[in-house]
């Protein structure tokens, strides 16, 4: 008995060592040799400070941007709180945001019926791209706010519309904060 209790114990302490410490340390030097983007997490800098990531939502407020779906995670786009709300559509919390939102939309773009994801959250909360019609949607509005051509806005929406992945898998879509940065670009260098 003493014997398997030995043996047990010191598989228990084997594993651990190899699994739960070498293992991970392996892999994660292999991440970042491989693949150093994608393991800290697709982050964006600008001189040297990081400003967001590519692959998380970002609140953007102003009217000179385009903004993200709508979050349900914690207070806007908080990663720690990711994950919906999983309200039934009967559910009054739910028709009421919906409904103010679709308000402030309308008065926002009166002629254009409204995407869907500019009504619905992901599932998540941190979906960080919108699709092109939720990007066309607001088009008129950053171009007015920035004293731009529609045509240029649009032109730049489409520069940024990343299309199905190996031409089947997805949707086509657009990274919010990529297309915000871009735009920020392009009115400092006019």
């Amino acid at each position: 008995m003493k014997k398997h209790l030995i043996t047990a114990f010191l598989m228990t302490i084997a594993t651990t060592v190899l699994l739960g410490v070498l293992y991970p340390l392996l892999i994660t030097a292999l991440a970042q040799v491989l693949f150093k983007d994608k393991a800290n997490g697709q982050l964006i800098t600008r001189n040297g400070q990081a400003i967001g990531s590519r692959i998380i939502a970002q609140p953007f407020t102003s009217a000179k941007y385009f903004h993200p779906r709508p979050s349900n995670a914690g207070n806007g786009y908080d990663a720690a709180n990711s994950g919906g709300t999983n309200y039934a559509p009967t559910n009054q919390k739910l028709i009421d945001r919906v409904q103010a939102d679709a308000k402030s939309l309308h008065e926002e773009n009166p002629a254009q019926p409204i995407p869907v994801d500019l009504l619905t959250t992901s599932a998540s909360g941190l979906d960080p791209e919108i699709s092109p019609a939720a990007a066309e949607f607001q088009v008129p509005r950053v171009a007015r706010e920035r004293g731009l051509p529609e045509s240029t806005v649009r032109d730049l929406v489409q520069k940024h519309t990343d299309q199905r992945d190996l031409g089947l898998l997805g949707e086509p879509r657009v990274n919010v904060l990529e297309l915000n940065l871009a735009l920020d670009d392009m009115t400092q260098k006019r």
